[in-house]
């Protein structure tokens, strides 16, 4: 039998996709099911002082119209608290519809309930609402002068100031100084499934939601809060996700909203967010700038770091993207200063974006180190290879596994960087300049505080079914996880079946920071060799079985057959012993707890990225020709998805260089382009040739399995490298993303 784990199997639940058969959120069907419509605030910052709902109460088909009036107040004051943590996960410290305050543009303040969702929209329409409005503050510029620097960032998990040795002293050791400021639009996560919450409550006061997340616990310990009830009052589902990238990673108002609203009128609803809804109502990645000062010596040894971000924030928290903490790590430099400055404005809590603080701080940062290798003239490649951290800087503990030099040099073989020309400007294909760049990539491997746990169940026909609470959305943890079950009893793969999504399974903290994959595959993995040692134990001390008193560390299973390990002929199936036994099934849990939050080691993954671009040299039109990824991250559970999930993070650092900005109207106090049709984002006739490869190193220090995930080292360098050949191609340094026509011309 071949190896589960790493084999490249096509996705199990593809033919339930591309079928119709997987059923998404929005797609649930009860009976007397009611449709929700949200109306938001079309102000910025004040009150509402009237809403005359007349109008709408009295269009065809409404159930009723909620404000602020006719709900319930909540039991408690949501506590931001990052999913991660497996706890309650509000995406931010307020809720609305409490009292008549607007605190930002699309804030809700109504709930149409209606028996189509045409004739909810219809008389949402008809609502009138006045407000007092207040002057608000919606884009960097207008908050900066109030900018202050917060103790903790980040939910209170990330401090707000880091330092090591003395920056002063080592700027003014250095022989050569970079000091820029580069500039970062807001973006917005854009899923193809917009956010949705059914919500339908029992006879006995027990509430089951199908709701949209990245983590059916978060939502079902986020609701019991909020809601004043026992999680075991509510039941969370959510099997498919089409698609979050951090927009429901954290539990937004609306799935709350949805079960206040199905409690309140007495049948099942759904409430579903429309595409401009989701630019004001599940967070985004917030507008920010950094200052990069660095200085180095003339052969390129880096002396110095100080690292500054700006930002702006919600009302309520004290929330910026980590941008800061893995370009402090991926350079031994001495010298180090990262502070975050943060500016209150009239805008939700920004939350997590794929690649959330990576994306942009490694863009700074190695933006910055190619244009430190132009200054001393340095090939880029060379000076960061000048430039490796044998330990992590900031504890100088040893990497739990590494493999940076490895990506370096397989992505500069794939890529043919030794026949770069070194001068900008200087190749040209027709009237296209053309360049090449590269970049580092670095994402920190993160893992949940609390134990996670999964379950393995085999049945007496030798079939087996593994559960865990976590959703599926896109990533193919469904195909992932039925290899690491099939390897861990050793089954086939087509003998093995798991299922997630739903609260009432073993309990898995929400799949964010590509942590789901490590957090994951050691629950099953355990819960599959817990429930094969048990077996094993079982045939050994069974007076019928051919194992009959044979050391259990001498038995090997492959196929579902337990065997001597020096005797192959020797032993029995699975389904032998348990038909023997008369049991029609047996299980075990698995529970995995993570390793501490400093264990000894500098936990990271690694990679490196290489871009082509040509710009028209009359219209500074930029097209990205190729893009080559290497990547080291630990133990790879299924190629073809990993390399996948790869590809699409490569393709989305395109996306962030070249494309996405929301654009904010400080007149209005709102996102003027909160639509497909203005927010930029790639087609498949804007994508390159890509290749993907993968560096394994092994790691015994992150989990069981070595697996440190591959959901967002993809985007983190992308941009960067995508930058860099667009400087190698015009001399031209673009310090701000998108970078647009206007930039180049």
């Amino acid at each position: 039998m071949s190896p589960a784990i790493g084999a490249t199997l096509n996705r199990v639940d593809g033919r339930a996709k591309v079928s119709g058969s997987a059923r998404y959120t929005a797609e649930i069907s009860l009976p007397g099911l009611a449709h929700a419509v949200l109306v938001g605030a079309r102000i910025a910052n004040g009150r509402v002082t009237r809403i005359d709902t007349d109008a709408a109460v009295g269009a065809a088909g409404v159930i009723a119209v909620l404000t602020h009036l006719d709900l319930p107040k909540v039991a408690t004051q949501p506590r931001l608290l990052p999913s991660l943590f497996g706890l309650a996960a509000p995406g931010e410290s307020f809720f609305p519809m409490q009292d008549d305050a607007v605190h930002y543009a699309g804030q809700p303040v109504a709930i149409v309930l209606a028996n189509t969702v045409e004739r909810a929209e219809h008389a949402a329409s008809l609502l009138r609402i006045d407000y007092a409005e207040t002057p608000a503050s919606t884009v960097l510029d207008q908050v900066r002068e109030q900018a202050y620097e917060p103790e903790k960032i980040f939910g209170g998990l990330v401090p707000g100031r880091n330092t090591r040795g003395d920056v002063a002293a080592g700027l003014r050791e250095a022989d050569v100084q970079i000091d820029q400021t580069y500039r970062f639009a807001a973006n917005h996560q854009n899923p193809i499934e917009a956010s949705a919450t059914t919500a339908v409550w029992d006879d006995v006061g027990r509430v089951t939601l199908y709701d949209s997340t990245q983590g059916p616990t978060a939502t079902q310990l986020t609701v019991a809060t909020l809601l004043g009830l026992s999680p075991t009052e509510i039941k969370v589902i959510s099997e498919f996700v089409g698609g979050s990238f951090g927009s429901k990673a954290m539990v937004w108002p609306h799935a709350t909203l949805a079960a206040m609203a199905a409690r309140q009128i007495g049948r099942p609803v759904r409430l579903a967010l429309n595409r401009e809804q989701m630019f004001h109502s599940c967070g985004h990645r917030e507008e920010q700038e950094q200052r990069i000062t660095l200085g180095a010596r003339s052969d390129g040894r880096l002396l110095a770091l100080r690292h500054h971000k700006l930002a702006i924030t919600s009302p309520f928290d004290d929330w910026a993207e980590t941008s800061l903490e893995s370009p402090a790590i991926l350079y031994p430099i001495p010298n180090y200063e990262g502070i975050y400055r943060l500016a209150r404005g009239n805008t939700i809590t920004p939350t997590f974006v794929r690649g959330p603080g990576e994306a942009t701080g490694m863009f700074a940062l190695e933006s910055a180190m190619d244009e430190l290798a132009q200054q001393l003239g340095i090939d880029p490649l060379e000076l960061r290879l000048r430039n490796l951290a044998d330990v992590d800087p900031s504890t100088g503990h040893p990497w739990s596994s590494n493999g940076l030099r490895e990506c370096y040099q397989r992505g500069a073989e794939l890529f043919g960087w030794s026949r770069r020309d070194h001068a900008p400007g200087t190749r040209r294909d027709g009237h296209l300049l053309i360049g090449t760049g590269m970049a580092a990539a670095a994402y920190p491997h993160v893992a949940p505080p609390s134990p996670q746990r999964a379950r393995a169940r085999l049945y007496s026909d030798g079939s087996a079914l593994i559960e865990a609470g976590v959703s599926e959305f896109g990533t193919g943890v469904i195909t992932a996880m039925t290899q690491v079950g099939a390897d861990g009893l050793g089954l086939p793969v087509d003998r093995v079946r798991f299922v997630g999504g739903s609260s009432e399974m073993p309990n898995i903290a929400a799949a964010v920071g590509s942590a789901g994959a490590g957090a994951v595959s050691a629950a099953v993995h355990l819960a599959a060799t817990t429930l094969r040692d048990q077996l094993i134990a079982q045939a050994v001390g069974d007076e019928k079985s051919p194992l009959h008193g044979a050391h259990p560390d001498a038995v090997t299973v492959e196929d579902g057959r337990m065997r001597l390990r020096d005797r192959p002929d020797v032993g029995e199936s699975y389904a032998e012993i348990l038909g023997r036994t008369f049991t029609p099934d047996t299980e075990a849990i698995g529970v995995w707890m993570p390793p501490p939050p400093d264990p000894g080691y500098g936990m990271h993954t690694f990679g490196a990225q290489f871009a082509e671009v040509s710009v028209d040299a009359d219209l500074g039109l930029v097209r990205v020709r190729r893009m080559v990824g290497v990547f080291a991250p630990g133990r790879v559970l299924n190629r073809k998805t990993a390399h996948s999930q790869l590809m699409g993070g490569m393709l989305w650092g395109l996306s962030q260089a070249l494309l996405e900005a929301t654009h904010m109207d400080p007149r209005l106090g709102r996102w003027a382009n909160p639509s497909f049709n203005d927010y930029l984002v790639p087609v498949n006739a804007d994508a390159p040739d890509v290749v993907v490869d993968t560096v394994e190193v092994t790691d015994t220090v992150v989990n069981p399995l070595g697996v440190k995930g591959v959901g967002e080292i993809g985007i983190v360098g992308a941009a960067a490298a995508i930058a860099n050949a667009v400087y190698h191609a015009t001399g031209r340094r673009v310090r701000e993303l998108p970078i647009t026509l206007e930039d180049l011309l």
